[in-house]
């Protein structure tokens, strides 16, 4: 099994120079455009029904469909199958084998990955759906309003009750924690003329720009902490 992102495009050519700025590696150029930060791969699709999400590879990809059928729609393609979380975040079954491979550690100056997040106002829905996909729970509680879950894969997903976030949210949204080194990384992003979409300072005391939200030509959020 392997997991990777899935991000549409209004331009293929602005999009890979973004994710090329970012200094993030490209492993395939076209059919698919493919890009890694060293510890996640994400797959630019062209294609005009495409939507920011999952894609995961699998041989189980009937049998996980039949689970997630008995909790909502789940469509057919020629290489597997699709359907969405109850918060419309789109998940791709492929049957197809995936020959890329991401590694450990991220070295884009986005720092270093830690997953993706996604806000719920529905959070037994939510985790339902996310465990009849095989994922397990990991870190927190979700009683409290956060959890990480995960599939053994190359990419944990972080489910978060509505209100949890004081800043602006994309469903989905890649995280990424600097371990207080972020400024540093906020710094590069500018120097690379990446437009930021928040400044937020509101964890800090001193009121500095610890941590930013940019966004791909998409739209795809990338959430980039401090920790």
């Amino acid at each position: 099994m392997k997991t990777i992102i899935q991000t549409p495009t209004p331009d293929l050519k602005k999009s890979r120079d973004f994710y090329k700025r970012l200094g993030y590696k490209e492993l395939s150029a076209e059919n698919p455009t493919l890009f890694t930060d060293g510890k996640f791969i994400v797959e630019i699709n062209p294609d005009r029904f495409t939507r920011p999400g999952l894609k995961i590879f699998t041989d189980d990809a009937k049998s996980i469909a039949e689970k997630l059928g008995e909790l909502t729609v789940v469509i057919e393609t020629e290489t597997g199958f699709f359907t969405s979380d109850p918060n419309g975040i789109r998940v791709v079954l492929d049957l197809r084998p995936f020959d890329f491979e991401s590694g450990d550690e991220s070295f884009g100056i986005t720092g270093g990955f830690a997953g993706v997040s996604l806000e719920t106002t529905v959070i037994p829905q939510t985790v339902e759906f996310w465990e009849a996909l095989g994922f397990e729970k990991g870190m927190g509680d979700i009683s409290e309003g956060w959890a990480v879950y995960s599939n053994g894969g190359d990419i944990d997903v972080s489910i978060m009750a509505a209100n949890t976030c004081p800043h602006l949210f994309f469903n989905p949204g890649l995280t990424f924690f600097n371990s207080g080194k972020n400024v540093e990384n906020i710094a590069k992003l500018r120097d690379a003329e990446i437009p930021i979409t928040e400044e937020i300072t509101h964890f800090n005391e001193e009121g500095i720009v610890d941590n930013v939200i940019i966004n791909d030509p998409a739209g795809l959020g990338f959430f980039i902490f401090n920790d």
